[in-house]
């Protein structure tokens, strides 16, 4: 993990704080497209949105409308859905022990099961999965309706790091755990981890701690298969500060509002 740069004795001038509220809307105004502002108020997906004003579903001030991209006021605007007064949702931030053999997406056309089997019968209404785990890959995955939350999560700038613990076919010696933090060239993309590390060895296997600070897809997969090494499993077990810990598999939780803030800030180390 970063350690904590030092901090200075003496400042020059007040440092500014990167706002950590759960959702920034209510403090955000102007003029939007319509399926815009239904996503900023948390009520369904962008693309959603759009099929829902195509279709003439959506009333703004009391006229159908069915463009998109109509403009109106983020915080001023009457929408219905359906001739459902649609204001903002209560904005939901929930972590989820995502099981192996889930798909990370709303519907899928294989018919396999998806993530959100795990909160059938909730009623938590529209939300969204943040980043994503594949099908074999098990572990820490966040949700919310809360799409600006979202997009500084899943920041490479701005979000946490990612931390995962792998099972690996073999034993990884110490030049092979160094090739995957100088990153190893894949399908045209340098591939590299933050950090990778032997947390313990069995006589064939081995357990590996790999932290990521950006997302692919398959990331540490790929990277292990270029040094010929398989997954047997991978877990994600901390975002940032907040660690998995004991929440059961395919069980759910929502967030405090110290772990919703805690997430957008950087170089704090994983608890719990």
């Amino acid at each position: 993990m970063r350690p904590p740069m030092p901090g200075s004795r003496r400042r020059l001038r007040p440092r500014r704080r990167r706002p950590t509220e759960p959702t920034a809307l209510s403090r955000e105004g102007g003029r939007h497209g319509l399926a815009r502002i239904l996503s900023k108020r948390g009520v369904c997906s962008r693309s959603e949105a759009e099929k829902l004003i195509r279709a003439g579903r959506v009333r703004l001030d009391g006229r159908i409308v069915r463009d998109p991209e109509h403009p109106a006021d983020l915080r001023r605007a009457r929408i219905e859905i359906d001739d459902a007064q649609m204001g903002p949702a209560t904005p939901r931030y929930l972590m989820l022990n995502k099981p192996r053999g889930l798909v990370t997406t709303v519907r899928d056309e294989q018919g396999r099961d998806t993530v959100y089997r795990c909160f059938d019968g909730a009623g938590l209404g529209w939300i969204a999965p943040v980043g994503r785990l594949d099908k074999a890959s098990e572990g820490l995955l966040l949700f919310t309706n809360d799409p600006q939350w979202a997009a500084r999560i899943t920041d490479p700038e701005t979000g946490p790091d990612k931390t995962y613990h792998v099972q690996v076919d073999r034993i990884p010696d110490a030049v092979q755990l160094r090739a995957m933090q100088v990153g190893i060239e894949c399908d045209g993309a340098l591939l590299r981890a933050k950090s990778a590390s032997l947390l313990r060895a069995g006589d064939k296997n081995a357990w590996l701690e790999v932290v990521l600070d950006e997302g692919r897809n398959r990331q540490i997969r790929r990277l292990l298969a270029a040094l010929d090494i398989g997954v047997l499993r991978l877990v994600r077990v901390a975002i940032g500060p907040l660690a998995l810990g004991d929440l059961p598999k395919g069980q759910w939780r929502g967030l405090a509002e110290c772990e919703q803030a805690a997430l957008l800030a950087r170089d704090v180390p994983p608890t719990g």
